[in-house]
């Protein structure tokens, strides 16, 4: 992926018209790229769900897809914004979370990446998104894309405003297995050079004593690049964190409470750490 962060320094902050002649991408029925959830708030805590649901713009139909696919993991992140919005609430935090599915375009991706808009994803074929035009995929970027990352960089922007350094919890979900494969974690802690925040939240997961925590694990945060963290926090030094929660774990209401409150009694005391509360750039490998 050779995208770099600068590519989001200046988003937009609303969809772009559509060229004249042109459909809209989205329509009044249609929900906003992205919700923000206490943008009043007065702590440095910001949580973000990339993929928070599987909506698709009504101008875009099913996708060429079956509901059942559409109700999977390949669509969002099952149960990652019953978690984030139940952080929110506990901790009165500032939360952003996407306002559209995964398969439409994935903003936790730089836009050169070829699965930014998937035409295959866990082995299934999307063909709404089969032999896009440039400007097709334009407008997705100019209506979705955007202004979920215009969203995300106002809330950095509103804790730096008040002489804040922002502390970024990214929140997702992983399936049980993949490709035949079982995944024996509870969570996973996804970093990279800046240990500050994951190093003791790892810690202190696993000192509850109930939780196979994985560090980097199912997935790694070592080298990526052009994902909303790499975007947001890494190349200005703010203290960062991606979690994985598995979805069976928190597909519930009961589940998406329980973990809520793993991750808020491991994370609170953290969060008073002298060290999130400087700028430190750790240099990348």
């Amino acid at each position: 992926m050779a995208t770099s962060p600068s590519e989001h320094r200046q988003p937009v902050t609303a969809p772009a018209p559509a060229p004249r002649g042109a459909t809209p991408l989205l329509g009044p029925d249609d929900p906003l790229p992205a919700t923000t959830l206490n943008p009043d708030a007065g702590g440095p805590l910001l949580l973000l769900c990339d993929h928070a649901t599987r909506t698709v713009p009504r101008s875009l139909g099913d996708l060429g897809l079956p509901e059942e696919q559409l109700c999977r993991h390949i669509a969002y992140d099952i149960g990652a914004a019953e978690v984030t919005r139940r952080l929110a609430e506990r901790f009165g935090a500032t939360a952003v979370l996407s306002g559209f599915s995964r398969l439409v375009i994935d903003p936790n991706r730089a836009l050169e990446d070829p699965t930014a808009i998937p035409v295959v994803s866990d082995d299934v074929v999307i063909p709404g998104n089969r032999a896009l035009d440039a400007k097709a995929q334009a407008q997705r970027v100019e209506a979705l894309f955007k202004p979920y990352h215009a969203a995300v960089a106002a809330a950095v922007a509103s804790i730096r405003a008040r002489g804040q350094v922002p502390v970024l919890v990214s929140v997702h979900s992983f399936t049980p297995a993949m490709r035949g494969v079982a995944r024996p974690w509870h969570i996973g802690v996804l970093w990279d050079n800046d240990p500050r925040l994951p190093v003791p939240l790892i810690d202190a997961l696993k000192a509850d004593g109930r939780w196979c925590v994985g560090d980097n694990q199912p997935y790694s945060g070592r080298g990526t690049l052009g994902g909303t963290v790499e975007t947001h926090a890494t190349p200005a030094g703010y203290p960062n964190v991606l979690l994985e929660v598995r979805q069976d774990l928190i597909a519930t209401p009961e589940g998406a409470d329980l973990w809520a409150q793993v991750i808020g009694d491991a994370l609170e005391p953290l969060l008073s750490l002298p060290s999130l509360t400087v700028v430190h750039h750790y240099p990348r490998a």
